[in-house]
């Protein structure tokens, strides 16, 4: 399913990590937005549901930067197995535009270990160095979610 997009495998990123939690605990930290403040935003809202929607807000550093903000529908909402989430873009002048489909799974390994399969569709990396941006910006998102479950 592609909702759409025109999909070119150089455009798929997917990222694979298990983390040492309940599949229910870590499913609730990518959709309760108290969890979400905690490794992935600074800001969070989410509508838990197929439909709904979601943003996250990360604030600048510098007082002269502006906020990184990412907002978009939930496209697929399967509890403890799969989120599927439209990821739009806020640019400095407030247009906004489809930057990819962010596609998760879950997957309970044992009674206390989860699988997340992280695929990063649709967004095409002008160059080797983007598409390694992306992967290590991911990369490092699982790894606070880690740090956060275990």
């Amino acid at each position: 399913m592609t909702h759409g997009m025109d999909i070119d495998p150089e455009s798929q990123i997917t990222l694979t990590r298990t983390i040492g939690a309940h599949v229910s605990d870590v499913f609730a930290a990518w959709t309760d937005p108290a969890l979400i403040e905690q490794w992935e935003a600074d800001e969070a809202e989410f509508d838990a549901f197929e439909g709904g929607q979601y943003r996250f807000v990360t604030f600048a550093e510098d007082d002269d930067e502006t906020d990184h903000e990412v907002s978009g529908e939930v496209l697929t909402f399967v509890e403890d197995e799969r989120l599927v989430l439209s990821w739009i873009h806020k640019d400095d002048d407030e247009d906004s535009e489809l930057i990819f489909v962010l596609d998760i799974a879950f997957k309970a390994v044992g009674e206390d270990s989860t699988t997340i399969t992280l695929t990063e569709r649709g967004l095409p990396h002008a160059d080797a160095q983007t598409r390694i941006f992306s992967m290590e910006a991911w990369s490092a998102a699982l790894e606070e979610l880690a740090e956060l479950m275990e």
